[in-house]
């Protein structure tokens, strides 16, 4: 039984399936048929993408998925030809000419959030022993002896409540999933939680443009002395989302002109003029994150049996960094293979554990990308100052060296690790583009 039909709701049924008889998947969302957005993944009227390292997993589950999801319109990341990518950090811009030594160790398809969960579900809906029932909210599992029993559930149009069989319930309600207060319900602890505020803010605004974008994607980085950055990625259906981001709290227009003005001060100017010229569609979006939690599941004593958490419900990342559905992707992949392993009896401490190990880099990484960016007092200052001064060098060496871009490239899609960055051969690469970029000054 899997509680939500997100991205990584639909991914758990998918692990799931291939050990279990029958998974049911419930959601309180009345689905839409297609492609459309549904109000329990707000996010999805954001700047939203699926890393190189994600889409490798889902290729895991789904095979020929980006072959799909390309077919039905969404945009492909030439690596071959970096000029499609305008990545701006600490005021430097990656190289834009040539290829990457290495392209086909990144596949970057831009479909937006809706189109992407849109064909996640249908092929998950065509698994022969996978059924989703939406409309219902999960009200709470039903343990037995300590072991899951059963999911109750509630008909949200007629308020008939029931309960459904179930070896093994999976919490993936999102940020607010209700594992602490089931867990605290049924006499067990509550997960520690570890949280650290972000206090981001997004103003989103999706276009039509009339023609074809050379650049698929433009991203401006926030820094610690210009609380904003703005991002661009071309869709499918010949639209383009545009997202204002604010950090440490920093308010954001609420209006289509503010959008448009935040444009013009942050993308080049070619792009700006593009948006300016192109058809607005729905309204400006909002929304606010303050904090990012990771709620420690995996250093619980005791657990019911059978009962899992998985996505944000268990680390809700900075959705900044794109890594959200990634991060709940390579969970999946955990549970596909411990449930495997171990049965419906003894999965959730392999399960968690496992998991907690997939999810320790991207927090770290997370952790420390913020705090470039948010104002510090007292001995903080100091690592801080180290840290984007490094950064710094490095971008900007990085926009006339291509072994720096693509080692940026691959971290930023996750399919290298942060330390990548700082191995030895990269700091002096580093220090010597900057002697060389000195020279030239």
């Amino acid at each position: 039984m899997v509680c939500g039909a997100s991205i990584s709701g639909l991914l758990a049924a998918r692990a799931l399936a291939d050990t279990f008889d029958s998974v049911t998947v419930v959601e309180r969302d009345a689905l839409p048929e297609g492609v459309g957005q549904r109000p329990g993944a707000p996010q999805g009227n954001h700047l939203h993408q699926l890393l190189s390292s994600g889409l490798r997993v889902l290729e895991e589950f789904f095979p020929g998925l980006a072959t799909e999801l390309l077919r039905k319109g969404a945009p492909a990341l030439d690596t071959r030809d970096l000029s499609q990518a305008y990545l701006e950090i600490g005021g430097h811009a990656l190289l834009r000419d040539g290829s990457l030594a290495d392209p086909d160790a990144l596949n970057i398809v831009l479909a937006s959030r809706p189109l992407l969960e849109s064909v996640v579900r249908d092929r998950v809906r065509a698994l022969a022993n996978v059924d989703v029932v939406d409309g219902h909210d999960a009200i709470g599992p039903v343990l037995r002896g300590g072991a899951v029993a059963a999911l109750r559930v509630s008909d949200r149009a007629t308020g008939r409540e029931r309960e459904l069989p179930a070896d093994v319930i999976v919490d993936a309600g999102g940020r607010g999933g209700r594992t602490p207060a089931w867990l605290a319900d049924n006499g067990f602890r509550r997960p520690d939680e570890h949280t650290y505020r972000v206090q981001l803010t997004y103003a989103t605004q999706l276009f039509r443009v009339s023609a074809d974008m050379h650049e698929k994607v433009a991203i401006i980085s926030p820094s610690l002395h210009r609380p904003t950055g703005a991002g661009l990625i071309a869709y499918e259906a010949d639209t383009v989302i545009f997202t204002l981001i604010g950090v440490a709290g920093h308010q954001l227009p609420t209006d289509r002109a503010g959008i448009l003005a935040g444009a013009d001060h942050h993308l080049p100017a070619h792009l700006g003029a593009m948006l300016r010229a192109a058809e607005p569609i729905g309204s400006v979006q909002h929304r606010r994150y303050p904090s990012s939690v990771w709620r420690r599941y995996d250093k619980l004593a005791a657990l019911p049996h059978g009962l899992l958490v998985i996505g944000d419900a268990v680390c809700s990342l900075n959705p900044v960094y794109g890594q959200g559905m990634t991060s709940a992707a390579l969970q999946a992949r955990v549970l596909h293979k411990t449930v495997a392993e171990t049965g419906a009896e003894e999965v959730g401490r392999a399960y968690f554990r496992a998991a907690a190990k997939r999810i320790a880099p991207l927090w770290q990484g997370n952790r420390l990308n913020d705090f470039a960016v948010t104002p510090v007092d007292g001995w903080a200052r100091w690592p801080q100052r180290v840290f984007n001064a490094y950064t710094t060098r490095f971008m900007a060496v990085a926009s006339f060296d291509r072994v720096l871009t693509e080692t940026f490239l691959r971290v930023l899609q996750g399919v290298d690790s942060g330390p990548a960055l700082v191995t030895p051969g990269r700091v002096a690469r580093v220090a010597a583009g900057t002697r060389r970029g000195a020279r030239r000054c």
